[in-house]
């Protein structure tokens, strides 16, 4: 399968055969890496990474991955960047393109902004445009968590139950690309998806139709509810998380005050009690420990948090190798 020159925006941009060829080369080049084989796809090849927001394993898996195959990764952020002065989209992308192999965008905050931004660049660049996160998908996290689930249940995930759930944190109203990210990927996979969350908390649109129209077409299903305890009831994986309300991103301490409300969605030992025997925990971190989820959950036995990092680099190889 040829996907050089492919952008990666969204996973709903690609197919499953596409995705499932990129988890299969992460597969390949986890077991490369675990046994000290070199694999130099990309040599010479530069890869820029410009970051609108903070990061540790986005950046730090990026920037091991290309120098891992053989290339190099230009760390920059925006503010210290042309584009804090009104660059273009248009000018930066083609720029780029004639400077190196490929653009890697972080781009998250704000709703509205960050995916319209990229797919600006990717109209005029000439090399593959990336998506490190922005406001409506999260991707190269989202092939992290399925290669962890697949790595966990094996590749057949028809009928595993995943709660993708809202949680308390009182650090910062978090981007929506996560939850957005979980639904419409999961579901492209006959997992049974429940997305909990209260009333306030709703995500948007476009992932929420793409999440029932997977579900109808690859035999999962996906509902909506109110109460982390629901969702978790039965559940092969759990994923809870915060995140901030859609209509409040401009007025953040806004968000946090409603949230407070909301300090019983934790994920905590109760709570881990009504999923199944086997499940696992995941979270795409850093979680807020004692508020997202107490220590007993994230540091105990169902927790896979450590593997799902790992699986960052992983990944982020997978798709630089195969587009770049």
């Amino acid at each position: 399968m040829n996907l050089k020159g492919r952008d990666f925006i969204s996973t709903q941009d690609w197919s499953k055969r596409e995705l499932e060829f990129a988890l299969d080369k992460a597969g390949e080049l986890k077991e490369k890496f675990k046994n000290g084989i070199p694999h130099r796809e990309l040599p010479d090849k530069t890869a820029f990474l410009i970051f609108f927001d903070k990061s540790t394993r986005t950046r730090n898996s990026f920037e091991a991955g290309i120098t891992q195959l053989g290339g190099h990764g230009h760390f920059i952020e925006a503010h210290t960047s042309q584009i804090a002065h009104g660059e273009s989209p248009k000018d930066m992308g083609i720029i780029l393109s004639g400077y190196g192999h490929g653009i890697a965008i972080r781009h998250d905050l704000v709703p509205g902004e960050g995916n319209t931004y990229m797919r600006e660049v990717a109209k005029y660049a000439s090399v593959p445009v990336m998506n490190m996160q922005c406001d409506v998908d999260h991707p190269f996290q989202m092939m992290a968590d399925l290669m962890t689930i697949k790595e966990v249940y094996g590749n057949n995930l028809k009928g595993k139950k995943i709660a993708v759930s809202w949680a308390y944190a009182p650090s910062y109203a978090k981007p929506m690309s996560v939850p957005q990210g979980l639904i419409m990927l999961m579901t492209r996979f006959g997992m049974d998806v429940v997305l909990a969350h209260p009333p306030e908390y709703t995500l948007m649109d476009e992932p929420l139709n793409h999440a029932r129209k997977n579900a109808k077409e690859n035999g999962g299903s996906f509902e909506i509810v109110d109460s982390m305890e629901e969702a978790f009831k039965d559940a092969d994986v759990v994923y809870p998380k915060s995140w901030g309300i859609m209509s409040l991103f401009g007025t953040p301490e806004k968000a946090l005050e409603i949230s407070k409300k909301y300090k019983r969605w934790i994920c905590d030992e109760e709570k881990m009690k009504l999923t199944k025997p086997d499940s696992i925990y995941m979270h795409c971190l850093p979680a807020d420990r004692g508020f997202e989820v107490t220590d007993e959950v994230i540091d105990g036995k169902h927790s896979v948090i450590y593997q799902e990092a790992e699986n960052r680099l992983h990944t982020a190889k997978a798709i630089m190798a195969i587009t770049m």
